[in-house]
């Protein structure tokens, strides 16, 4: 089959976007600093930018009406914390996705608890067994349709004793999310590990 991505509508782009780039981690982002409500909201289009210093990113789609929460509490902050979710939280996380009011703080309403992060006034998921602590960097716009992408660097991690082996995160231990096309998601399977490329 072949597809001239010119001839595709935006829906349909994103369709063969979500099929194609599989499977992807997910930021669950943590945005707003007490008293206004803390913002919990689930991104797949999400990677690490920088490796020194350490920079992650995460694409916010525009919705028709207004920009989301997550990007406007980012803004106006400075900051946000982006947490790992774990097998276990599945469910939590996929109802964090659903629209709410911007007063309307998601973690309270699925009654996730919130601690205060280190160098950030954003807090961060207590249960989460990995915690990042980011400083906003830029927003980068692409086109009027596409997405925006939120750039922080992080300052500070929160891990899990228990997802800790040999001074190394263990992603076996670990057990994270990957999200799949649809309100699909995958967990971890079979690992295989080779010996390092020469030279790589």
């Amino acid at each position: 089959m072949y597809i001239d991505a010119a001839q595709l509508d935006a829906a349909s782009t994103y369709r063969y976007l979500v099929g194609s780039v599989v499977p992807r981690p997910i930021a669950w982002v943590t945005s707003g600093v007490p008293p206004r409500p803390t913002n919990l909201a689930p991104f797949s289009s999400f990677a690490w930018v920088s490796q020194y210093p350490a920079m992650l990113g995460f694409t916010v789609n525009r919705r028709p009406d207004a920009r989301k929460d997550t990007i406007a509490n980012i803004e106006r902050d400075a900051a946000f914390v982006v947490n790992i979710a774990n097998e276990q939280m599945l469910g939590v996380l996929h109802a964090s996705s659903e629209r709410f009011p911007p007063d309307v703080s998601e973690a309270e309403v699925l009654d996730l608890e919130l601690v205060p992060s280190t160098k950030i006034a954003v807090p961060r998921l207590a249960a989460a067994p990995i915690s990042m602590e980011c400083v906003y960097d830029r927003t980068i716009a692409f086109r009027s349709t596409g997405g925006e992408f939120v750039v922080g660097e992080v300052v500070a991690w929160h891990v899990a004793d228990e997802v800790v082996r040999d001074g190394r995160i263990d992603t076996e231990l670990l057990r994270p999310i990957g999200r799949l096309a649809g309100p699909r998601y995958a967990f971890l399977g079979e690992v295989t590990e080779l010996p390092p490329a020469p030279g790589g």
